[in-house]
């Protein structure tokens, strides 16, 4: 079950997407890597995940500089930690890797929401 709160932070996530999240979603959004279908910024229990694909039970963050503070680093590692307990598997690439090396990630993507599909 997701908190109501939860939702609510995902909504508004979703108005004020960072730019490489958007230009990743520019990408993914309805359907457009391999046929697969992603969700922006989806709740999850007590997270939002920044793209998630259901099929694929995959969550893919893209992480800035901010995830470098040693603090910020374990709170992303009991969350992932967390969302694997849930059977979901997590993807993080880098901010600076969708601007620089967005095929690169694409292809990362579909390698391993394919894999996890079947």
């Amino acid at each position: 079950m997701v908190e109501r709160a939860t939702v609510e932070k995902a909504r508004a996530l979703r108005r004020r997407l960072t730019p490489p999240e958007a230009r990743l979603w520019a990408e993914l959004r309805g359907g457009r890597l391999g046929g697969l279908r992603m969700r922006r910024q989806h709740p999850v229990g007590p997270f939002s995940l920044d793209v998630y694909c259901a099929a694929a039970k995959l969550a893919i963050e893209v992480d800035g500089l901010g995830h470098e503070d040693p603090d910020r680093a374990r709170a992303d590692t009991r969350r992932t930690g967390w969302l694997a307990e849930q059977g979901i598997t997590v993807l993080r690439v880098t901010a600076e890797e969708v601007r620089t090396n967005l095929d690169g990630v694409l292809g990362l993507i579909l390698e391993t929401a394919l894999r996890r599909v079947g």
